[in-house]
């Protein structure tokens, strides 16, 4: 792929991405967390990246969401999804689905919508998301035991990129390599050239080390699961509270999980901590052990009389005798039991082996002196010997532990991926069952409404987006993001379809032929009130429409609920409503109303836009929130019903709220179609509304509601005026 393909990414973006460890993959799969670890790219910037590599793929030019008011609905829409995701990873993954024209990104989506659709919400599962984070790789990873030797700088270049925890060094001949070896305990050469040259020390050659980075640098496997750990088990908490079948089983990765601690260390094993106790106990062992010995001594002499005779005593003075000769002379049993003593205290305290006690037996005895002492050479043996025991078995045990991690590690990766992209899909879930969603019927007959068409098959056939191992990918996040948990329990192979729209009631449009756009039960969450609250509206449109209706009638929370519908469909999502039917259009083009009579510089540059919009391409959703109070009234009218008309002309789908219907409706060239919010009548000064727009009807305003209700209220001369007043609306 080339990355400067990519819409929006030029060439300072495409050297930061190129940094990433297979740039490709990450934005194949739209895996905005990954993206965004390039140099200098954030959150948000890697989500755009990351659409735009959606888009390249399809071939999708972008921009359906065309005006700020259609961004803003968008990002609302997207924000419901986003907030019922569990995980970080999920909420930057559902920031790739975007609104599109292309029939193909629309189903890819779609069938992708209808199976998470299917998901159950299990509390269990939800919670145990809650500990999954994409896997990490370890950072400043250092190992000072081992290190690359090579003659060639190129060699050492590619070592050194490919092995970074290691020191990489150059050697020009066997007494670089000699001197290297008197450095570390381990040394690796990389040149076939060396092979067969006698240095002391541990030196391997090992040309296609690059090919075995496991044997290599074991740490590095061992440190991935340390880092990893509670990312690992809380993928597999995922799995077992979904009662489904996980990429790799369960206990053996328990079991690898148990074998390391927190800092990458082998734990669990008993000859190891034998060994690593003996060497840290090393020095106390021998203290405690002369201890005993002269504790032994010390009673021994307390408790015995010893007799000198004079020409004894005058013999050992003139030969300088110390009173260790005496010791010899009187006390060489005692102090034999007392180095037996020692001996056995220092090689129990320590569970030293049969080989290692024959030396420890050497630390203790010589000649009778007291205080007991140990001798520091055997002891300094003894140390050397249970150090390199130790590595030794710490080396094995690592290298066999990174083998049986490297076999695992690829399932590793799919148990978590498969576990976070449960999530994006349970967020879908969850947006439906909180809104009572159902997917939308196109009339568009290259977006099918039964998903199951573009779904896998039982034959593993994939024909909406898949990675390579033919899972299902998660679209608007790209192909290769795959969820195999199991159905049961919120899990994860979910039957292909979900709830689509049943046709809307014939009632709902007037009219032959299918809708622009029809709503049966649609109720917006956009609405800042409790979902439950929310009245259900039906409504229908094709072609180029008026809303008309009473102030605080529900225009504006209607325009809402047609952008919002079109959007989410056009994204492939499902839709808050019983039943939706509408067309693909090119784009959304949403205006909200304008907040006051615009200056004359204002005016003319929001002429210019609608100038751009009724000349621009055929096809698209307009709507416009009372367009009138730009400018004067009757200007307004003028300005609205000519671009009603061009509207009309292109095709367009158009609902322009507007309290002038009558006036624009009279000055348009074609016959424009009303619809109008009906006002019912009047409770305790309160509007009582229809919410749903009536078809082909042109809405009482609010003043006429109040003087119809005092008329009818009046008497006399008084009621005549009403009555009067009534009559001209």
């Amino acid at each position: 792929m080339e990355l400067t393909s990519i819409p929006g990414v030029g060439e300072k973006t495409a050297d930061a991405l190129a940094e990433l460890d297979d740039a490709e993959a990450a934005l194949r799969n739209g895996d905005v967390a990954r993206i965004a670890r390039a140099p200098g790219i954030s959150e948000g910037r890697a989500a755009v990246i990351a659409r735009g590599a959606i888009r390249a793929r399809h071939d999708d030019p972008g921009g359906w969401a065309a005006t700020d008011r259609a961004k803003e609905v968008h990002d609302e829409a997207l924000a419901l999804v986003r907030d019922r995701a569990v995980t970080d990873y999920a909420r930057k993954r559902l920031a790739t689905l975007y609104p599109s024209a292309v029939p193909e990104r629309i189903a890819e989506v779609r069938a992708w919508a209808a199976r998470a659709m299917r998901r159950e919400p299990d509390p269990d599962v939800l919670a145990a998301l809650e500990g999954v984070e994409p896997l990490a790789e370890p950072e400043q990873l250092r190992v000072r035991d081992r290190a690359l030797a090579t003659a060639d700088a190129e060699r050492f270049a590619e070592a050194d990129t490919a092995f970074p925890e290691l020191p990489v060094e150059v050697v020009e001949d066997a007494g670089d390599l000699a001197e290297l070896a008197r450095s570390y305990p381990t040394v690796i050469v990389l040149d076939e050239t060396f092979a067969g040259v006698d240095v002391e020390g541990d030196v391997r050659v090992l040309t296609d080390a690059e090919d075995r980075p496991a044997e290599v640098v074991p740490e590095r496997l061992l440190a991935f699961v340390a880092e990893n750990r509670e990312r690992l088990r809380a993928a597999l908490d995922v799995h077992e509270a979904a009662g489904s079948e996980p990429a790799l089983d369960p206990e053996t990765l328990r079991d690898v999980l148990a074998r390391v601690d927190a800092d990458g260390e082998i734990v669990g094993d008993e000859e190891l901590d034998r060994l690593a106790t003996a060497v840290d106990d090393l020095d106390a062992a021998a203290s405690t052990a002369a201890s005993v010995a002269n504790d032994h001594l010390r009673t021994v002499i307390r408790e015995r009389d010893v007799t000198i005779e004079g020409q004894d005593f005058l013999s050992l003075v003139e030969q300088g005798a110390r009173v260790d000769s005496l010791l010899a002379r009187e006390l060489a049993d005692e102090y034999d039991e007392a180095v037996r003593q020692a001996r056995e205290q220092f090689v129990d305290a320590l569970a030293l082996d049969t080989g290692e006690a024959e030396i420890a037996e050497r630390v203790f005895g010589g000649e009778p002196t007291f205080p007991v002492e140990h001798n520091e050479d055997p002891l300094a043996r003894l140390r050397t010997e249970l150090k390199t025991a130790r590595d030794r078995r710490a080396a094995r045990l690592k290298s066999d532990l990174a083998d049986e991690i490297a076999a695992l590690r690829d399932d590793a990766e799919r148990l978590v991926a498969d576990a976070l992209e449960l999530d994006v899909e349970l967020a879908v879930a969850r947006f439906a069952e909180d809104f009572d969603c159902v997917l939308p019927s196109f009339v568009d007959d290259a977006i099918p409404d039964d998903p199951q068409a573009r779904a896998p098959t039982d034959e593993g056939d994939t024909p909406v987006a898949a990675d390579g191992d033919g899972g299902v990918a998660t679209p608007g996040v790209g192909p290769g993001a795959t969820s195999e948990v199991d159905a049961e329990g919120g899990g994860g192979a979910a039957p292909a379809s979900g709830p689509t729209a049943e046709p809307v009631a014939a009632d709902v449009l007037d009219g032959d032929g299918p809708p622009d756009l029809a709503i049966q039960g649609g109720k917006s969450p956009l609405i800042d009130e409790a979902f439950a609250d929310v009245e259900p509206v039906d409504y229908g449109v094709s072609g180029v429409t008026i809303l008309s209706g009473v102030n605080s009638g529900g225009k504006t929370s209607t325009l809402d609920l047609v952008a919002l519908v079109a959007t989410l469909a056009h994204t492939g999502l499902p839709v808050p409503a019983q039943a939706v039917t509408l067309r693909r259009v090119s784009g959304l083009h949403y205006y909200a109303k304008s907040q006051g009579t615009l200056d004359a510089g204002a005016f003319e540059s929001t002429l210019r836009e609608f100038g751009e919009l009724a000349t621009g391409a055929d096809g698209r959703l307009v709507l416009v929130d009372e367009l009138e109070s730009i400018t004067e009234p009757g200007a307004s009218a003028k300005i609205i019903a000519g671009i009603l008309e061009r509207l009309d002309e292109q095709g367009a789908t158009a609902v322009f709220v507007s309290h002038m219907a009558r006036e624009i409706a009279e000055t348009a060239a074609f016959d424009v179609a009303i619809d109008g919010i009906e006002a019912i009548g009047l409770e305790d000064g309160e509007l009582v509304v229809d919410r749903s727009p009536k078809k082909d009807h042109l809405a009482r305003s609010t003043p006429e509601l109040i003087v119809e209700k005092l008329s009818d209220a009046a008497d006399g001369g008084e009621g005549a005026f009403y009555g009067s007043l009534l009559e001209k609306f």
